[in-house]
């Protein structure tokens, strides 16, 4: 480390750390090509419904000269599969990298996740012989934080695509399935709206039961949009949807008009009937209506149904590959 940088480390202060982290991202994502942009409402409303980690405790962050330049929080999670895995979310910015800041956050983060599951271990609430990882995403273009990763014993496990269909031209005209409908959605549909997106993702590699506080975070982020939602209905029950949402903040930022096609699922009673190529056609074409230039979404690469090819089908192309890493606590 540079010993001539005068650095100190301290913990969270509470809410008024909330602008300072939402620039140390937005500098980060600038400088990596990344497209997280979150608002200090995103930050608010994610901060407002943690679940499985203490920023009091959890959280550190580094200065330089008496000005953050970056900091890391640790959260965790049990998957269906009964792994317990623990993350540490951390950036520092670019003109403070490879000077060992990194490095030392991960490993406070690392720390006090080895308590943590220590704890659950003793109290009971984890299994002795569950499986126990470190577990990061990194995107494409944060080379830094692949190298820090790798270098502290991290390996990739599995990957995920980032996907653009570059223009809105040419969508083609699918019909439901006979029996179905869409519909506005009203604000008493939101729960069972919820209910089916996780019914439908229990299938779906590493999945994560989602607490309580999750259902609250998510009906109060600020990007939630239900007018823009393509939910299919069989009299009252949820066949499949794609919760769209256009990410203003980050549009500015990029200067494009992009609309994402995200959440899209179909429960097991209403699968091959063509409902998913339906409600994406259906998407694409509202994204067009209210002036976006085209559209985006995330995709784990090994999926099981076949998502990767059914969406190149609808004219996505995939632009960044993406990383899941681990590494045994």
């Amino acid at each position: 480390m540079n010993t001539t940088l005068n650095i100190a480390y301290r913990s969270f202060r509470g809410e008024s750390d909330y602008a300072v982290m939402q620039q140390i991202i937005a500098t980060c994502s600038r400088a990596d090509g990344s497209d997280f942009m979150p608002t200090l409402a995103d930050i608010t409303n994610n901060y407002a419904h943690l679940v499985n980690s203490d920023p009091a405790q959890d959280m550190r962050f580094v200065e330089v000269d008496g000005q953050p330049v970056g900091y890391a929080r640790g959260e965790w999670l049990i998957n269906v599969e009964g792994q317990w895995l623990g993350t540490v979310i951390g950036y520092v910015l670019p003109a403070y990298r490879r000077r060992g800041l990194g490095r030392a956050l991960l490993q406070f983060g690392e720390e006090r996740l080895r308590q943590v599951a220590g704890g659950l271990r003793e109290s009971g609430k984890l299994p002795q012989n569950a499986e126990c990882f470190f577990s990061n995403f990194v995107a494409q273009n944060e080379t830094a934080k692949h190298a820090l990763l790798m270098a502290a014993g991290y390996r990739p496990i599995r990957y995920a695509f980032d996907m653009v269909r570059p223009d809105l031209e040419d969508i083609p005209d699918l019909p439901l399935p006979p029996g179905l409908e869409l519909r506005p959605v009203k604000p008493e549909e939101m729960r069972p709206i919820w209910e089916a997106s996780n019914e439908a993702f229990r299938d779906h590699w590493g999945y994560v039961q989602p607490p309580e506080e999750e259902y609250d975070r998510w009906l109060h982020e600020p990007i939630n949009n239900p007018a823009l939602w393509q939910v299919a209905w069989e009299g009252d029950q949820v066949a499949g949807m794609v919760l769209n949402f256009i990410n203003a903040n980050e549009n500015e930022a990029m200067q494009r008009k992009r609309g994402y096609t995200e959440n899209i699922c179909v429960r097991r009673p209403w699968r091959k009937l063509g409902l998913a190529k339906a409600l994406i056609a259906r998407s694409l074409a509202m994204l067009k209506a209210v002036g976006m230039e085209h559209a985006a979404l995330g995709v784990d690469a090994e999926n099981i149904s076949g998502a990767t090819h059914l969406y190149e089908k609808m004219g996505y192309q995939v632009v960044k590959r993406n990383t899941i890493y681990r590494k045994a606590l």
